[in-house]
C-alpha cells in the first residue's frame, strides 16, 4: 500500500444527473466507488488530478489509495467520461479493491530493445497485435507493465504471452492458447514490390483471355462478297 498512489476526494451527498451537474459546477468532477459486495460511494475530486493521472502510462493497471477524510479505499479506475462536445472531464467510476479477491485488470505492454532487432535494423515494421493484456492478478501485486523483448527478433519472428517478462502469478483471460503480442513483419517496400510483381506477371494473361473474344469474334464472321465492277 505504501506504492499506491492516493487521490484526494470528498463525499457527494446525493446521485443523478441534477446533483452531478451542481459538483461540476463547483469545480469538482463526480466520481463513484463500487466492488467488494460493498454499497457504492459517491465522491468528487478535483479534475486536475484525475487528468494527471490518466496522462501517465499504466493508469489503468496502477492501484490508488482515494482519501476520504479519516478512510481510504484502494481502487482502480474503471472508466472516464468526458463531455462530447467540449471533452470536459465529466464522470470517473473506480472499483473497490478486496483483499484476497482476484481482479481482472488490463496490464500495458512495454517494448524493450527496440533498436537492437534485427528484423527491425533491416527494415521490418513492428506489428502490434496487443498494446495491452487482460488478466487476473492480486490486488497487491498488480504490474505497472509487461515487457516484450524485441532484442533478438528477426523479420517474421513474435513475442507471446509465455515470452513476456513480469507475469510471474499472473493468469491471462485468455488460457487456449500462447497467444502472439508483437511480431516483426517484412518490409512494406517488399511487400509492396512482390504485390507489384504479381500483377506484373498477370498483366499479360489477362490480356489473351480479353483478347481471346474478339479473335474468335473475327474468325467467326463470314467473309465479304467481292464488290461487283
Amino acid at each position: 500500500m505504501a506504492n499506491d498512489t492516493i487521490l484526494e476526494a470528498e463525499a457527494r451527498e446525493r446521485a443523478g444527473k441534477g446533483a452531478a451537474r451542481a459538483t461540476r459546477r463547483q469545480g469538482r468532477v463526480p466520481a463513484v466507488i463500487y466492488g467488494a459486495h460493498q454499497p457504492p460511494t459517491l465522491i468528487a475530486l478535483e479534475p486536475r488530478a484525475v487528468l494527471r493521472e490518466i496522462h501517465r502510462a499504466g493508469w489503468r493497471s496502477r492501484v490508488y489509495d482515494i482519501k476520504l477524510g479519516s478512510d481510504s479505499t484502494r481502487v482502480l479506475f474503471r472508466d472516464v467520461q468526458f463531455h462530447p462536445v467540449t471533452e470536459a472531464l465529466e464522470h470517473v467510476d473506480f472499483q473497490r479493491l478486496a483483499a484476497g479477491e482476484k481482479l481482472r485488470v488490463a496490464v500495458a505492454v512495454r517494448f524493450l530493445n527496440e533498436a537492437a532487432s534485427p528484423g527491425l535494423k533491416r527494415g521490418g515494421v513492428l506489428n502490434v497485435i496487443r498494446h495491452a493484456v487482460e488478466c487476473y492478478c492480486d490486488p497487491d501485486h498488480v504490474p505497472a507493465f509487461f515487457g516484450a523483448d524485441l532484442a533478438a527478433l528477426d523479420i517474421n519472428d513474435n513475442v507471446r504471452w509465455s515470452d513476456l517478462k513480469g507475469t510471474e502469478g499472473i493468469r491471462p483471460t485468455i488460457i487456449d492458447r500462447d497467444f502472439v503480442i508483437v511480431t516483426v513483419a517484412p518490409p512494406t517496400k517488399v511487400a509492396e514490390a512482390a504485390v507489384a510483381e504479381g500483377a506484373a506477371a498477370a498483366a499479360p494473361a489477362a490480356a489473351a483471355v480479353a483478347a481471346a473474344p474478339a479473335a474468335a469474334a473475327v474468325a467467326a464472321a463470314p467473309a465479304k462478297a467481292p464488290a461487283k465492277k
